[in-house]
């Protein structure tokens, strides 16, 4: 079967598997699900093979200065993107009093390289017909460079991208200017109450641990100088711990000497990287309310701290959370949305890095149904704690995620993803080769199990921005009442009211 045929195939499977008939039954429409809008359809038939699917691979290299090197060739497109990955440089490194100065620094290479100023870098790259940026997350213990562009003129503006790298001048003024902008940019954020709800929420999963923080404050912000940005930059952007990946028309020999030459100047310096701690999941459940006056919504965040990348319950955590609130047929789409109309949309999801991500559920709903809202949404999580998925659930949830990486593999950008995520973790050179199997082989209990490790009920933090005078006391079922302001400040605590005695 080619590739082509093969993914057509995955894809009608793909929008085909909500739900609900098993394998071999015609596919003819059944009934809608009582009270829902939803139109739920049978499978087509679909063979076993389908998820035997061949993944290409990077040539791999590595440098003299320890740098790793991934470039996966594409004949298919004019276009050659890269992608640079830097562990142990990015915001989870960031001083603790100085929040922001990962991303600061990640954000000046662009501001000044070499002889070159802003604007003619600026320049250069839209006369070029390329682009070329940088990212360095909070939460996220890498920085990411990037840049794409056409492959008859990669040898002009792929040395844009270098110097950028190994020369870059951070003028002052542009320092300025940014830290300027980002103050600016913050002081809108916290009018956003999703940003308030994602702030409370980290702050209460992840407590201590760096990766509580999810933004730069004023202060910290007015207290980078230079010199920070010029430490950072010497000390974290180092080969060693680097990965570049390189995908497009262009030939992974005749590539590494350039390389070579072009990233000579880049030399193995400062420590190696070392992972992350992992942080510990809350042992309670607490309500954090965050006390928006006239707000006429309430927004939702609610989870706890799940798995790294490398863990053996990640698979069993994908297909749990497909499931669960993975999509518009997962449940707590179906129970919120389409039978109970409280929200618009309703999801889960979770990340896994370098250390233990968390697991959460956002939506917001109309703060009248704010309470009942949450109910049926704990109900669901408990449901899946304590009930096994049906036999035709759980097919549908993995041969979608199958379906999903087989469409996947269509993009060059994702299978170079894919091979700089087995280089990052050290996974088995097999890893993606295997992984449909490993999905489809996860089982009703997998799925049961890790419900009941990462979301149990009675450790859940549940995060509600609206609000207070007509919020707090019907949070208060649900758990011990913390009331904060808008500015994160301000905590007060209610008892519960029968707290310990509801699932919900």
């Amino acid at each position: 079967m080619s590739i082509n045929s093969l993914l057509s195939r995955l894809m009608l499977v793909a929008l085909t598997s909500c739900t609900g008939a098993s394998l071999g039954q015609d596919a003819k429409e059944t009934e809608t699900t009582p009270g829902t809008r939803i139109e739920q359809k049978n499978r087509a038939p679909v063979s076993s093979q389908m998820v035997r699917i061949k993944v290409p691979h990077a040539a791999r290299a590595r440098l003299k200065s320890g740098l790793k090197v991934l470039v996966f060739e594409d004949r298919r497109s004019p276009i050659v993107r890269v992608q640079l990955t830097i562990g142990g440089a990015g915001a989870l490194s960031d001083p603790g009093n100085t929040p922001g100065l990962a991303s600061i620094t990640a954000a000046m290479l662009r501001e000044g390289a070499g002889q070159h100023s802003s604007i003619q870098i600026a320049e250069d790259i839209e006369r070029l017909g390329a682009t070329i940026g940088t990212t360095a997350a909070f939460g996220s213990s890498d920085v990411t460079l990037y840049a794409s562009g056409l492959s008859e003129n990669f040898e002009q503006w792929f040395p844009i991208f270098v110097e950028m790298l190994v020369r870059p001048s951070f003028p002052t003024e542009e320092l300025r200017s940014l830290t300027d902008r980002k103050k600016a940019e913050l002081r809108q954020q916290r009018s956003s109450p999703v940003f308030l709800a994602q702030e409370r929420f980290h702050n209460a999963v992840y407590g201590r641990h760096p990766a509580s923080v999810i933004a730069p404050t004023i202060e910290s912000l007015s207290d980078i100088r230079r010199d920070d940005v010029v430490r950072w930059w010497r000390e974290r952007y180092v080969p060693q711990n680097a990965i570049l990946a390189i995908t497009g028309n262009l030939s992974a020999p005749n590539l590494l000497p350039l390389l070579k030459t072009s990233l000579e100047q880049w030399k193995n310096s400062g420590p190696s990287e070392v992972f992350p701690a992992n942080p510990e999941p809350a042992k309670s459940r607490i309500v954090h309310l965050v006390d928006r006056p006239g707000s006429v919504q309430t927004n939702f965040a609610i989870g706890n701290i799940g798995v790294d990348r490398r863990s053996p319950n990640y698979i069993p955590m994908l297909v749990m959370n497909r499931i669960l609130g993975g999509g518009p047929s997962a449940r707590l789409f179906l129970k919120l949305r389409e039978e109970k109309g409280y929200t618009y949309s309703v999801y889960s999801a979770f990340t896994a890095g370098k250390y233990r991500g968390n697991w959460r559920v956002v939506t917001d709903v109309r703060t009248p149904v704010a309470g009942d809202a949450l109910a049926d949404l704990l109900t669901e999580i408990h449901r899946l704690c304590t009930e096994a998925p049906s036999a035709t659930e759980l097919e549908a949830a993995k041969r979608a995620l199958v379906a999903s990486f087989a469409i996947s593999l269509e993009s060059p950008e994702e299978v170079l993803n894919y091979s700089v995520t087995r280089e990052m973790y050290g996974l088995p050179d097999d890893y993606w080769k295997r992984y449909p199997d490993r999905v489809m082989s996860v089982t009703a209990h997998d799925v049961q199990t890790a419900a009941r490790e990462y979301l149990d009920l009675q450790r859940l933090q549940i995060i509600a921005v609206g609000d207070g005078q007509k919020l707090r006391s019907v949070l208060e079922r649900f758990g011990a009442v913390k009331m904060y302001n808008v500015e994160g400040q301000g905590a007060t605590t209610t008892a519960a009211h029968d707290a310990g005695t509801s699932n919900r």
